[in-house]
């Protein structure tokens, strides 16, 4: 498979870039092609301009500041996300890589009455993610996360997309030695696929 690997992260040292690195390699190791895309190493900008919303909706025109992203997105059989949890949802910079990249005409088109999925060729999405809380709170909440990602991002893929999740959760008071072992079985998940 051709995997995009979007990685969010502001620090090379942290463990969500480790979590990176055993992914790409186990995918790799397995015989897939991918495509690492690191938003803060980019220096991608999240930010939606007043301009890109003016043109939001005209198709091509909408995606002409992120045409690079759209066409790793367009190539990929299947997306792995790696970032930190951060007050329940996504990082600001990935998020704001959906509200740019998954435009109108790219990851879906507004038909009569209905959306109509765009990403057909995404097959597969796995998340690796890191959540400061305790499994119970997240539950509690509701998993804000993985409700947009199986409810709304998955909609936008092939119509039996496989939503996966890899998740630490408590990350501020684990040990070394639990962090590493959250790599290795990081590892062992992608080696798998």
């Amino acid at each position: 498979m051709r995997i995009l690997l979007v990685h969010s992260h502001p620090r090379a040292d942290s463990l969500n870039t480790a979590l990176r690195d055993a992914a790409r390699e186990s995918l790799e190791a397995a015989g897939h092609v991918v495509e690492v895309r690191d938003l803060y190493a980019e220096g991608f900008d999240p930010v939606l301009s007043a301009e890109e919303r003016g043109v939001y909706h005209d198709v091509p025109d909408n995606c002409a500041a992120v045409a690079d992203h759209v066409e790793s997105l367009r190539a990929a059989d299947a997306l792995v996300l790696v970032y930190p949890t951060w007050w329940y949802g996504m990082p600001a910079m990935i998020k704001g890589w959906f509200d740019r990249v998954w435009a109108p005409g790219v990851a879906f088109k507004i038909g009569e009455g209905a959306i109509e999925p765009l990403l057909t060729n995404i097959k597969r999405i796995a998340v690796v993610t890191t959540y400061g809380s305790p499994t119970w709170l997240l539950w509690y909440i509701g998993r804000i996360d993985r409700k947009l990602m199986g409810r709304g991002i998955r909609r936008l893929c092939a119509k039996d997309c496989k939503v996966e999740w890899i998740t630490l959760t408590r990350m501020d008071q684990r040990t070394r030695a639990e962090c590493e072992s959250f790599v290795a079985r990081t590892r062992a998940h992608f080696r798998r696929w």
